[in-house]
């Protein structure tokens, strides 16, 4: 973690170590940076208190590994690789790029989709659920009962990519019963990164939107060159280790009697570009019944501005999530500079966010992959 005076005066004379006393969120390398910046952290501080007494709802889940997978990566005694190699999932299957490592991605390797869960089908969702989809799944427990999972089972870091997608179906002002009549539900998903390399998990979406024709759009400006414009069709789960296993049939029997001509059929196309840049052509073939960005970074990024405007402007449901509270409560204040309105779905905890604490954090903040859900 870096000073919070770097940059502003004097160099830093070693490793931030020293921690504001009130706030306990950011740390300084010396009692002088920490007297320089004053000025500038007393507006957030008490803010900043307020987010810190949240750490333990954020790091509530009900998994078996919840206290390795949380406080003990906050606490540097575990990280993400250690964590995966001790489950024999470190560089494999769609958990090859999940670790910290930052293994360079080479071409060949994004031409391929990484469809393994390398898990046995006990412990994976590879095939329909026994039972039809609850009507409001409330968070990751519920998940895993209705899919039948034990709570050792570690897909959840990897599902919180379609579950955020659910979830903000669940907020946002689009109504399911609409979504039925017409057959389709088209998103657009700004801002992909990670989720280029895990697209497989995107097929839950088969058992969240049973019925539904589930289209997505996923643009920005990690979208590697040689993929803007394809389309990429998921006709079934992630597949698990399990040799005999249904997963691995094309003609697998879908649950409760629904025939696979109506089945749910989930199309994702990859678009290059900012989203401003990209909206004429993209409504062209896709209107938005809602628009969602994981991690967005608001706050961060000055090309988010155009967007927003241009989200006001067409009056689309959008939902973004954010790191941890600060950073969302940043971007809260960016929208409402931009629209002039305040937001139609407040800052609140996301139940399905990575149950994984995110490494090398800018603040103490406890901060998880889509851990703050909001919108406008």
């Amino acid at each position: 973690m870096d000073c919070a005076a770097r940059g502003t005066g004097t160099p830093c004379t070693g490793p931030a170590t020293r921690r504001c006393g009130h706030c306990g969120a950011v740390a300084y390398c010396s009692l002088s940076h920490q007297i320089s910046d004053w000025n500038n952290h007393k507006e957030e501080c008490s803010r900043l208190e307020q987010q810190m007494r949240h750490a333990d709802i954020l790091h509530d889940f009900p998994f078996t590994y919840s206290t390795d997978a949380t406080l003990q990566v906050s606490a540097k005694q575990m990280t993400r690789c250690s964590f995966l190699a001790t489950r024999g999932l470190r560089h494999i299957g769609l958990w090859k790029y999940e670790c910290g490592c930052h293994h360079p991605i080479a071409s060949s390797e994004y031409l391929r989709i990484n469809d393994d869960w390398n898990l046995p089908s006990a412990l994976c969702p590879c095939t329909e659920p026994r039972d039809p989809v609850p009507i409001n799944l409330s968070d990751w427990k519920d998940y895993y009962q209705w899919r039948c999972l034990p709570l050792h089972s570690p897909v959840a870091l990897l599902l919180h990519w379609p579950l955020t997608i659910y979830q903000s179906i669940q907020l946002s002002a689009t109504r399911r019963s609409s979504l039925e009549v017409n057959g389709t539900l088209h998103i657009h998903y700004l801002g992909p990164e990670k989720e280029l390399l895990q697209l497989a998990v995107f097929g839950e979406l088969h058992a969240l939107f049973p019925h539904l024709e589930v289209h997505i759009e996923l643009i920005g400006p990690a979208v590697p060159q040689f993929r803007d414009g394809e389309r990429i069709n998921l006709c079934n789960y992630a597949h698990c280790l399990d040799l005999d296993c249904t997963c691995k049939s094309s003609s697998e029997n879908r649950s409760w009697g629904v025939s696979n001509s109506n089945a749910t059929k989930v199309t994702l196309r990859l678009r290059k570009g900012y989203y401003h840049d990209c909206y004429r052509d993209i409504v062209k073939d896709s209107f938005p019944d809602i628009i969602v960005a994981s991690n967005a970074g608001i706050a961060a990024y000055s090309d988010w501005l155009p967007t927003i405007e241009l989200i006001r402007e067409r009056d689309v449901p959008a939902i973004f999530s954010d790191f941890c509270e600060e950073a969302a409560h940043l971007a809260a204040r960016c929208i409402t500079a931009v629209t002039g309105r305040p937001l139609t779905v407040p800052i609140q905890v996301n139940p399905f966010r990575q149950p994984m604490a995110v490494e090398d954090t800018v603040l103490y903040l406890p901060s998880y992959s889509n851990c703050f859900l909001f919108g406008m």
